[in-house]
């Protein structure tokens, strides 16, 4: 069922229903990346200037800013999931919405979330993602520590913020997460799918709308899986 569902998400992500947004979502994460990494150059920056080795050795200062611009991908690489977290937010239901009417056209439309709501789940789930992933980055001169730290972390939240932000078109808040924790294990896998996403360069920007993609297949899945003969025969009729 996950495996159909991540094919299913690729390919939506992929076709011409979804590229305009494809490209807003790109830029908007790129932009995003940009704006840290120019306040995070700045900040240090400001930082040297003010350290008298700076006027004593303007050559090596020049080389430490180099240094400071090129080490800051690091950093920016374990910010990703937050600005996924922000990017997702914006683009849930124009997104959700292409995905249901071109793969689940016979069910019932998910209602729009409030734009409030919608970037307040994006901002929650971010400024958490931003927490656990700081704590992660402080464990980049730990081999592969580093890595399943991340890996682990991101399967779970991103799990987690993607199901649910997917699942509260079809259903209150709070339902929403009781459905996730009955089925704790797959929306854990669907998170795992994507945290494997972003570690791979360049692709790791499509996190955002595969991710929301992912999950309304996830969803619709398994509410289809959930329902009980009669409830089916219902439907049917």
């Amino acid at each position: 069922m996950l495996l159909q569902a991540a094919a299913a998400a690729l390919r939506q992500t992929l076709s011409p229903p979804l590229r305009a947004i494809l490209f807003k979502s790109l830029a908007l994460t790129v932009a995003l990346l940009a704006l840290l990494w120019f306040a995070l150059t700045r900040l240090l920056s400001s930082y040297l200037q003010g350290h008298p080795f700076g006027a004593e050795h303007p050559i090596l200062e020049g080389f430490a800013y180099f240094l400071v611009g090129a080490g800051l991908l690091v950093p920016l690489f374990f910010m990703l999931p937050a600005v996924s977290a922000l990017v997702a937010g914006f683009f849930l239901d124009d997104a959700a919405e292409i995905v249901e009417r071109t793969d689940f056209s016979h069910d019932p439309p998910g209602q729009a979330l409030p734009l409030g709501r919608a970037l307040l789940y994006g901002l929650r789930f971010a400024g958490l993602s931003l927490v656990v992933n700081l704590a992660a980055l402080l464990l980049v001169f730990v081999p592969v520590v580093n890595l399943v730290a991340f890996f682990t972390a991101n399967a779970y939240l991103l799990g987690r913020e993607y199901f649910e932000m997917a699942a509260a078109r079809f259903r209150p808040t709070p339902e929403a997460a009781q459905m996730r924790v009955e089925n704790r294990l797959t929306v854990l896998a669907a998170g795992a799918l994507m945290a494997a996403l972003l570690l791979v360069p360049v692709l790791n920007l499509l996190t955002p709308l595969f991710g929301i993609a992912l999950m309304v297949h996830v969803h619709k899945r398994l509410a289809a899986r959930s329902l009980s003969a009669p409830e089916r025969l219902g439907r049917i009729r």
